[in-house]
């Protein structure tokens, strides 16, 4: 399942050697890769703020949806995410948790929810008010890994890759939360977008560091072999 452009993303390079011999090798590690990755997500997913005023909370997803692209791939991402949209629905609660469960879990005066005590979500995503961030999720990985494929994610433009995934994110979620919430566009706003952008700046500057490291110190370790 290895990027068929013209760039290897970090995936390829991860666990060099492994999985390079046989057909069924290679899937296996794709396996691993795509596991890893969406438990990745799941975590970040637990790491929330609660907003006063809005039904949805920030979140760690977003930096997880960047790197799941970035670091796997189109279709590696895209199946990281479809995984963690799947186990949210029937089996796990890992969906983001609610601003009622953080005040459940922490009490009243509590906002910032860090993994434990668990307070995840589990619902169909069409019951749910942030159920089209979690389509945008699936949607941004598959963008962001076709760009990685261009090579992208190891060149200053990786920032742009990662604007352009958080853009489709909201493309996704707004009208989404819009309908859900029978609200109007100006509550919209008020709710799912203006109170998230210092956060997700501050996740899109973190995550288009991420990558370049990630692949300047695969650089050197090859160069150490």
């Amino acid at each position: 399942m290895q990027a068929s452009a013209g760039y290897k993303v970090l995936a390829d390079e991860l666990l060099p050697g492994v999985g390079e011999q046989t057909k069924v090798g290679g899937i296996l590690k794709d396996i691993f890769l795509i596991s890893m990755v969406t438990v990745a997500m799941i975590l970040c997913a637990q790491i929330a703020i609660r907003l006063p005023g809005t039904v949805v909370p920030i979140t760690g997803q977003t930096f997880g949806v960047l790197l799941a692209g970035g670091g796997l791939g189109a279709r590696r991402g895209v199946i990281s995410m479809l995984l963690y949209s799947l186990m949210g629905m029937f089996l796990f609660p890992v969906f983001a948790p609610k601003s009622a469960a953080i005040t459940e879990s922490l009490g009243e005066g509590g906002v910032f929810h860090f993994i434990l005590p668990w307070s995840g979500n589990q619902d169909f995503v069409w019951n749910m008010p942030s159920g089209g961030y979690i389509i945008g999720f699936i949607v941004a990985a598959f963008l962001i890994g076709k760009l990685a494929e261009k090579g992208w994610d190891r060149k200053p433009r990786i920032i742009v890759a990662m604007v352009l995934g958080n853009v489709v994110i909201y493309i996704f979620g707004l009208p989404w939360l819009m309908y859900d919430l029978n609200a109007s566009w100006g509550n919209t706003l008020l709710w799912g977008l203006w109170p998230f952008i210092p956060g997700d700046a501050l996740k899109l500057v973190l995550a288009s560091m991420v990558l370049p490291g990630a692949w300047a110190l695969v650089g050197k370790i090859k160069k150490t072999d």
